[in-house]
């Protein structure tokens, strides 16, 4: 006797069998951890100014423990969020990607949170939750804060004008970026626009910064060691001449600062900023500028604790 499968019926399994593929799916994506490279996905491809901290690391080598004190812990409004949200970045986050330009800030944060404690946060501060979107206002008018689950460990989270920001990180982007991400605890990628137009750098990096603003990409990475730290430059350039030009410019900076210094009738301080630039090296490698400045733990601990 043969046996004749309902049309209805086969459409059926057919798309049961697709929903348990995506399910499944969905499944995996979430349990895999997303690495850096996932999360520098969602970026948009404009160019600003892309930092990463890889708090796992900071927190394993006891950095992060010394930013107990910090500025940031001390004011209200972080106390009341953890409070509200029982959400603290020293034990619940472990790796941050931000992307900051046209006055908004962009991050996607890998961590353990509490959903509905933070939807139940933004309700309490007269936001307005959408299905999982949620909106709120922040410190001033042209900051409202906007956020969503990305994955179950992935929150993307806007700072701007924009009411609802976080949705520019709702999709991978198609255009990949010209720079992986740095294997580093600490990075930051710098667009040439950048470094040309910040006044606000601190003093005696200006002069560096703007050394550098014709390479194409500029990137500041900090490896840690037990001892302390080193500070890595990796700057190409449209062509090996202009980087091998760009690495006598930072050469002779260097060297004038020293000279600076000793005319003070004083010795480059590594726990101030301009002993750490007084002990830059640079080499050229075809296209690219590689330097390096080795920092003390004092110094670093300092700066992370109270960069003002």
């Amino acid at each position: 006797m043969s046996f004749r499968l309902n049309p209805l019926a086969v459409v059926l399994l057919v798309v049961a069998a697709c929903a348990g593929i995506v399910v499944g799916l969905s499944y995996l994506r979430d349990r895999r951890t997303a690495t850096p490279a996932d999360l520098l996905e969602y970026l948009p491809p404009e160019q600003a100014v892309v930092l990463g901290v890889d708090l796992a690391a900071l927190r394993s080598n006891g950095i992060l423990e010394a930013l107990g004190g910090s500025k940031m812990e001390r004011e209200p409004e972080y106390v009341s969020f953890v409070a509200g949200t029982g959400f603290d970045y020293q034990q619940d986050l472990d790796y941050a990607v931000a992307w900051i330009g046209n006055g908004t800030t962009l991050m996607l944060l890998r961590g353990r949170f509490d959903w509905g404690k933070l939807r139940d946060y933004a309700a309490a501060q007269g936001g307005v939750c959408r299905n999982s979107f949620c909106r709120m206002e922040g410190s001033t008018p042209d900051r409202s804060v906007s956020f969503f689950p990305l994955r179950r460990d992935v929150m993307a989270l806007g700072v701007g004008p924009d009411d609802w920001a976080a949705s520019r990180l709702l999709a991978r982007k198609s255009s990949a970026r010209e720079h992986g991400v740095p294997a580093r605890p600490l990075w930051v990628l710098l667009p040439s626009a950048v470094l040309r137009e910040r006044e606000d750098l601190p003093t005696g990096t200006r002069l560096f910064a703007r050394t550098m603003a014709d390479a194409e990409q500029v990137s500041l990475a900090l490896a840690l060691s037990n001892g302390g730290a080193v500070i890595e430059l990796d700057a190409t350039c449209p062509s090996a001449g202009q980087a091998s030009a760009l690495s006598d410019q930072l050469s002779g900076l260097t060297s004038l600062l020293k000279g600076m210094i000793a005319r003070e009738h004083q010795a480059p301080n590594p726990r101030d900023l301009s002993g750490v630039l007084a002990a830059g090296v640079f080499n050229r490698v075809d296209r690219r500028v590689l330097g390096r400045w080795p920092v003390g733990r004092e110094f670093l601990e300092g700066i992370l604790r109270d960069p003002q």
